[in-house]
């Protein structure tokens, strides 16, 4: 997949899976598996390291993640978030775009701005950067919202969604993203632009949907969104698998003579002589 086939499958109808990830090894059960993009989203600041939203996140830390991600799936195509406070005027938001992409490796860049930030994504784009934007929900602006809640509730709520879709697209962008509101308002952004559109917690709207890959694998279980579906419960096969290993080594169980090395016999008995040739000198 590649970025100017993005607009084409939309255009075509089909149907795209995008999964976000944060290192090397979910990365590379996604590609295995097939998916179309990885997403390598500032979401990794709760997943990965605990924090209580997206916030803390820093532009050393998303490339480095996204380098790990790059290394398990180098086939896949690769979208990265700029994180909170990376791109508050034109200038900075170049400078750190510019940077994200030759250090981190990824095909794309996403950023989190409507009308009011036309301007850092004109200058982004204009600085050569393929860069992506965000509406509905915006962790980035989580505090301002509430908390993480559904968008686009009321009918004038929607159209302010739409018409921050068009003034995206309309600023460069290559596409956006699409994040918790009901399908009805989903569906009208995806039809209000031409460009490539994914969805998360906005039903079946959209070019492609997205999901976090710690949640489908149910390997983070602090909270479920209501949107995210669960395709395995990797945090309770973990947490049994590490009980399991305590009690075998508890017991004595582990290791076993299957998982230890083995020396010959003939060496057994010489290294012995050796160490009692030692102890009597």
């Amino acid at each position: 997949m590649t970025l100017p086939e993005l607009a084409e499958e939309k255009a075509a109808g089909e149907r795209l899976v995008m999964v976000a990830v944060g290192e090397v090894l979910t990365a590379t059960w996604a590609e295995r598996a097939g998916v179309d993009i990885v997403g390598v989203g500032d979401s990794l600041g709760m997943t990965l390291h605990g924090h209580e939203n997206t916030l803390a996140m820093t532009i050393d830390q998303m490339i480095m993640h996204t380098q790990a991600v790059r290394r398990g799936a180098p086939n896949t195509l690769c979208l990265v978030s700029m994180p909170y406070g990376s791109y508050a005027t034109p200038d900075l938001a170049v400078t750190n775009a510019v940077r994200m992409m030759k250090e981190s490796g990824a095909d794309a860049l996403k950023l989190q701005l409507g009308r009011e930030g036309t301007d850092i994504i004109r200058a982004v784009a204009d600085a050569g950067v393929p860069v992506m934007s965000h509406v509905g929900l915006l962790p980035h602006k989580v505090h301002q919202m509430g908390g993480f809640k559904m968008q686009g509730r009321t009918a004038e709520a929607a159209m302010d969604i739409v018409a921050d879709t068009r003034a995206i697209e309309a600023a460069g962008a290559i596409g956006l993203e699409i994040e918790a509101m009901p399908y009805e308002v989903g569906k009208a952004v995806d039809d209000a632009v031409d460009i490539f559109t994914f969805s998360i917690g906005a039903g079946a709207a959209g070019t492609c949907q997205l999901l976090n890959g710690y949640d489908l694998l149910g390997a983070f279980d602090t909270f479920k969104p209501k949107f995210a579906k669960r395709y395995a419960n990797l945090a309770q096969d973990a947490t049994d698998a590490f009980a399991a290993y305590a009690d075998d080594v508890r017991s004595g169980r582990f290791p076993d003579a299957e998982h230890s090395y083995q020396m010959k016999p003939d060496e057994i008995a010489r290294f012995e002589t050796l160490l009692n040739s030692e102890g009597a000198t």
